[in-house]
């Protein structure tokens, strides 16, 4: 292929491929049009919730999946309120660092939370 297609801007996949008027990313399954990556650009640092939130610093979010925690047999289970929410720039999209009652200070990425 000749063509340079941009990144997918929600995984960062260069496995792009174009669908009609549409881009589209077969790692993660998102769809975007090629004129919005202006639009996307802006919003780079935004983190979203499972729902499409915007998160930011010192929000409240509650677990929406049952997340295993190695070294603990229980884990975190669905529902868990997290007070006091930090954005990070973590590693492997762990963008979210808290601390959790039982657990301690721990990260957990936004796509297993919603703002509460």
């Amino acid at each position: 292929m000749s063509e340079n297609l941009p990144s997918c801007p929600e995984c960062s996949s260069v496995h792009t491929y174009e669908m009609g008027a549409l881009l589209v990313c077969p790692e993660c399954g998102h769809e975007w049009s090629p004129g919005s990556e202006t639009d996307q650009e802006g919003t780079a640092g935004v983190v979203r919730d499972a729902v499409g939130n915007v998160l930011v610093d010192g929000d409240t979010v509650t677990v929406i999946k049952t997340l295993k925690v190695k070294g603990s047999p229980t884990g975190i289970k669905s529902g868990t309120k997290v007070r006091n929410i930090r954005i990070v720039d973590g590693a492997d999209g762990h963008d979210i660092d808290c601390k959790i009652d039982g657990f301690g200070a721990m990260q957990l990425k936004s796509s297993v939370v919603k703002k509460a």
